[in-house]
């Protein structure tokens, strides 16, 4: 039996949502480790739909312990809504079957404030990253920078007013520095007692019970947000989040020893997808770009904000198998290309008049790449709904394969489909 680690190998919104609840049914254990309430899955479970932000997938399944990770920048407010929301719709949260690791870092009000602040002074000099204004970045800075209100501070109110402080001491420099009144220690404080009776029956030593989860032999499924592609570090930098959104960040964020993830499954798109500003060599413009996003549905959960469509890009997702260890894929949304006459994949780069096979790290040069096509036959048969190879058209087969060949790794599970059943097995992640 192995645990399974879900990564997006794109810009993220590969279609998570739908696999992870899929593994999540045979986990006994659902770990988000990385990101915050910026990036949305959403769950079609017995034909209900459920949208989740900060929430780890397993929260829809009776039965499921699910964890938020040390990883995760932890927006109480949005926690609370989010669990209100569900409520409603007639899942039970609870502390027994929901954990939030003690040593999390909290998004206040004031680093969502200092988001937009920052956002709308870089939209001015054009220089926008395209955040979400939900805080992350922020949170993350302070968290780095030792200043952090984590969430074991809100059961320890003879402390928090000195940290409080001195993170008003960084805040209001920058606050002042943008030509903005200065944030109230007494407001900060009132926001924190405001939500701490509803957050700390839910916080726990999260490493203490991912290990003995691990020694007990259940399965842990370890969910990340957004993409490789918007990984701080190997992503297209400036243009990503700020967290490290790889496999390797398992571990790290949510407590456990990198011996402890078996299996890395990257969620990859049959296309190609981002949200906001940055480099995107496949990009069309074009009626089939709008036919892709238009027929793909292709709208943030969290944001509503259109997204970018373009050809599948076979370098990007080459280095994001290598980046992330990656065993298997999860190809997704194969149903919205029926009906293309043709299908062009990207095979290479031309940079400066040289052919390249991977995206170089530089921001010039991510913007002056140019792509090398490989076009393939479309198919006029509908994928959608298949659930075993026999139900495909040949020619999809042939782009599956294709795919497989250019990336270096094989499809693990194959998606037809937003309905969780409408999938294809042909690795099972959980076995050895």
């Amino acid at each position: 039996m192995a645990n399974v680690v879900v990564v997006g190998s794109q810009w993220g919104d590969e279609g998570k949502g739908k696999i992870v609840d899929w593994l999540s049914e045979r986990a006994d254990v659902v770990v988000r480790f990385q990101g915050g309430h910026n990036a949305g899955h959403t769950l079609v479970v017995d034909g209900k739909v459920y949208k989740l932000s900060l929430l780890p997938s397993g929260v829809v399944r009776t039965g499921k312990l699910s964890v938020i990770g040390n990883g995760v920048v932890f927006d109480p407010h949005a926690f609370i809504a989010e669990v209100d929301r569900l409520k409603e719709q007639g899942v039970e949260i609870t502390p027994d079957c929901l954990k939030i690791a003690e040593n999390t870092a909290l998004i206040l009000s004031l680093h969502r404030e200092l988001d937009g602040y920052r956002e709308d002074a870089a939209s001015n000099s054009g220089t926008k990253i395209g955040t979400t204004r939900r805080g992350i970045g922020p949170a993350y800075e302070d968290k780095v920078g030792r200043r952090a209100i984590r969430v074991m501070d809100l059961d320890d109110m003879d402390t928090l007013p000195a940290k409080v402080d001195a993170l008003l001491t960084h805040h209001n420099a920058l606050r002042r520095g943008l030509g903005h009144v200065e944030a109230k220690h007494e407001a900060i404080m009132e926001e924190l007692k405001a939500v701490s009776d509803r957050v700390l029956p839910y916080v726990d030593r999260v490493w203490k019970i991912l290990d003995d989860a691990r020694r007990a032999g259940r399965r842990i499924l370890f969910e990340g947000a957004q993409g490789t592609l918007l990984d701080i570090d190997h992503g297209t930098y400036p243009f990503v989040t700020s967290s490290n959104t790889v496999s390797g960040q398992a571990a790290g964020g949510s407590g456990v020893g990198p011996g402890t993830i078996g299996f890395v499954l990257g969620i990859t798109k049959a296309y190609t997808t981002r949200v906001g500003e940055g480099p995107f060599p496949t990009e069309l413009t074009d009626e089939v770009g709008e036919y892709l996003g238009t027929t793909g549905k292709e709208f943030g959960v969290v944001t509503g904000r259109k997204r970018r469509c373009g050809w599948f890009d076979a370098v990007l997702v080459r280095q994001s198998v290598a980046v992330n260890g990656i065993d298997g894929i999860a190809l997704t949304k194969l149903d919205v290309l029926d009906g293309l006459d043709e299908i062009r994949v990207c095979t290479g780069y031309r940079l400066d008049g040289e052919e390249i096979d991977y995206l170089p790290a530089s921001q010039g040069a991510q913007a002056r790449v140019e792509p090398i096509y490989e076009t393939l036959e479309g198919w006029k048969s509908t994928t959608a709904g298949a659930r075993s190879w026999s139900q495909l058209p040949a020619q999809a087969i042939k782009y599956v394969r294709r795919v497989e060949e250019l990336i270096g790794a094989p499809v693990a599970l194959l998606s037809t489909s937003p309905e969780r059943d409408d999938t294809i097995l042909v690795t099972d992640p959980f076995q050895d």
